[in-house]
């Protein structure tokens, strides 16, 4: 299989932002007394072709809200949620232009893109035929549905597209390259040679072309034609990372694993997180001998790709070499624990327990070993067997540029990982700096205003971040209200500020306290028992981290993995839990209470409360980013990637820009589904 999203997307982003030239204003034109929606639509347009996202989308949110007809401000936001990898987003602004407007054709080939890249194959091809009858004028849906067809693999379909297109424009080197392609995957090498050729001199400082055309003499064993055409390519864009890739494996083939090395090193130069390349690395470097460079590679894998099998299998035989036997047969059994018919892994722990004078398990894996293999060659003839099944397949091969990393995406569809995604935090009163507190979209509650009025201090603020105050600051606060509690008849103001200053120095118990007693002095007043809940939960917080055990959920790096604390002990949120129901009695009016309420279910293992509380929040606040961030992170979890995702889109939507990084690292997730 060869790749082509690059192209695809490449193009696809390129024609989203020259179509703004040229879309009409029809729909936006009409001024209110309110607000001036042409100029709301022209900023957000203007953004865009800027390539500023997320300042698009908060214009276009101002539109949409006073104009919900706006048919193309749903259109350009979908364009904005569309570069920020929000697909999910994307897709539903483009369907709500078209139910404003069933003949906006431009939002029908844009749906369809969307579509295509979410793996939608059929529906996009059904929108790409909308668009065509609407318009058979216009190019570019003919070459959007051609990679559509490439994708779905209806080549003959594809070819007759891109021909179409190229009548209309045959100056467009990707349409060459791509109708190429499709020859190639219909195993007419003649006419895809031609098609790169054209593609070549339609534009002779074209990398994708040379690339292309380079892979195919790589193909056919013409090795000087292909590093020719890799040199080319990289001289016409030096950060082309396929070339250097490409040649890397040329250069391995031709015996030169040296430059093979220096050019998979400038792949990780630009992409960091490429295990496939730190795995071909790993493969060149044991060959030469470098071995602990090559371990190193293998436990960049590790990280990266943590369900290949391949891996575990290699880095066992250098662990062998190595002499570190038990590493070895720990690897072995990993390869085994993820391919439990790997007869080779088999084997090759059979052999190292039988160095380590464990003869009865190293008889056990010979004999499982022996029993795979017999069943291996009765299936030989199974088209569904699998490379894994060949114990004569040698394993410390090069990985091509299309190849699956152990059921991980290929080099194409690597993403940057994160294991430090966790639950947005709770939100409590605590003490900032006024000019800091982030300023998103308003949940004004008249209640909450009193409530600051009466403990009369403009550094109290409800936030669900840190304070921004020095340690020595915090410190002088907390001195100077213990001096006026030692001085003035307690109230509850002055112990819940003093509470917030303790929880602030981390002296929990004394917080918890001061807020119990502020209760004892106000007991109806429901912000006093959220702030107790929060400082109990952070006491059991800190008291875990201690213990090694810091109890929080994390999206590590396979967000289909199960909820679970990463100690083995258990901590108990019911104190915290409680305060909140109590306060929940109280103010039922309150999102904020159900908010953190739900981070603590969610620390508690009770996952479908948990969804509950995160709902009601944002059904008393409709724009509550948090609330819809969370959520959303917990339906990951539970493999609902499109829900989640939909949430998560909802959440940058509203303003949290941590959402994009989220949807950029787990969207993809969505075509598996």
């Amino acid at each position: 299989m060869i790749i082509l999203h690059p192209v695809y997307y490449g193009r696809m982003r390129k024609s989203l932002l020259i179509l703004l030239f040229f879309v009409s204003l029809g729909g936006v034109h009409k001024a209110s007394a309110q607000l001036d929606k042409h100029y709301f639509f022209y900023v957000g347009r203007s953004y865009i072709i800027d390539n500023k996202f997320r300042d698009a989308i908060e214009t276009l949110n101002v539109l949409l809200k006073v104009d919900e007809k706006a048919y193309e401000g749903y259109f350009l936001r979908g364009i904005a949620k569309y570069n920020l990898d929000d697909l999910l987003g994307a897709e539903q602004d483009f369907s709500y232009a078209i139910e404003n407007n069933p003949v906006f054709t431009a939002a029908y080939q844009y749906r369809a893109i969307t579509r295509s890249r979410l793996g939608n194959y059929d529906d996009a091809l059904k929108d790409f035929q909308v668009a065509i009858d609407l318009r058979p004028d216009r190019p570019d849906p003919y070459f959007s549905r051609g990679v559509t067809f490439l994708l779905s693999q209806q080549f003959e379909k594809a070819v007759e597209d891109f021909t179409t297109f190229i009548r209309f424009d045959n100056k467009v080197v990707d349409a060459y390259v791509n109708r190429g392609t499709s020859y190639l995957m219909m195993k007419d090498t003649t006419r895809a040679y031609e098609d790169y050729n054209t593609a070549i001199r339609t534009n002779r400082e074209s990398p994708l072309a040379y690339s292309r055309r380079g892979m195919l003499y790589m193909a056919q064993k013409k090795y000087d034609e292909a590093l020719a055409d890799f040199d080319k390519s990289i001289e016409c864009d030096s950060t082309y990372i396929p070339s250097y890739f490409n040649r890397a494996l040329v250069y391995s083939t031709i015996n030169r694993p040296v430059q093979a090395i220096e050019d998979f090193s400038r792949v990780l130069a630009l992409d960091s997180t490429s295990s496939l390349t730190y795995f071909n690395r790993a493969i060149l470097r044991n060959q030469i001998g470098d071995y602990n460079n090559a371990l190193a590679d293998y436990d960049k894998v590790a990280f990266y790709s943590p369900n290949n099998v391949l891996l575990y299998y290699n880095r066992a035989a250098l662990y062998r070499q190595l002499g570190d036997y038990y590493a070895a047969i720990n690897d072995y059994t990993r390869a085994i624990e993820l391919y439990p018919d790997f007869a080779n892994a088999y084997l090759g722990r059979s052999a190292l327990r039988y160095m380590l004078n464990d003869m009865q398990g190293s008889r056990s894996d010979k004999e499982t070993a022996d029993k795979k293999i017999a069943e291996y060659r009765s299936k030989l003839t199974d088209s569904s067997f699998s490379v894994y099944a060949d114990t004569s397949k040698r394993f410390n091969q090069l990985l091509s540029f299309d190849a699956s990393m152990g059921g991980s995406e290929g080099m194409q569809r690597m993403t940057a990982r994160s294991s430090n995604i966790a639950l947005l935090p709770m939100f409590k009163f605590s003490m900032v700096r006024p000019d800091t507190v982030p300023v998103r979209t308003v949940y004004f509650v008249p209640r909450v205003e009193q409530f600051r009025t009466e403990v009369a201090d403009p550094y109290v603020k409800l936030v669900n971040r840190d304070s921004d105050f020095p340690t020595d600051s915090l410190f002088a606060f907390d001195r100077a209200i213990e001096d006026s509690l030692r001085y003035n008849r307690p109230s509850w103001q002055l112990l819940f500020k003093r509470g917030i200053t303790q929880s602030l120095i981390r002296q929990y118990t004394g917080s918890i306290s001061n807020y119990t007693a502020a209760i004892d002095l106000d007991p109806s007043n429901p912000f006093l028992y959220i702030n107790r809940s929060t400082t109990q939960s952070e006491m059991v917080d800190f008291i875990s981290s201690i213990d090694n055990g810091y109890q929080r959920i994390t999206v590590d790096n396979d967000p289909a993995s199960q909820l679970k604390s990463n100690s083995s002990r258990s901590y108990n949120y019911d104190d915290a839990i409680a305060d909140l129901n109590k306060a929940a009695r109280l103010f039922p009016e309150f999102a904020y209470i159900y908010y953190n309420r739900a981070n603590l279910l969610c620390r508690s293992g009770r996952i479908p409360e948990a969804l509950e509380d995160y709902t009601k929040a944002i059904e008393l606040n409709p724009s509550f980013a948090e609330a819809y961030y969370n959520r959303g992170l917990v339906q990951i979890f539970l493999k609902d990637t499109r829900k989640g995702c939909l949430d998560m889109s909802k959440a940058g939507e509203l303003g949290l820009q941590d959402a994009y990084r989220v949807l950029k690292l787990y969207g993809n997730m969505l075509q598996e589904e």
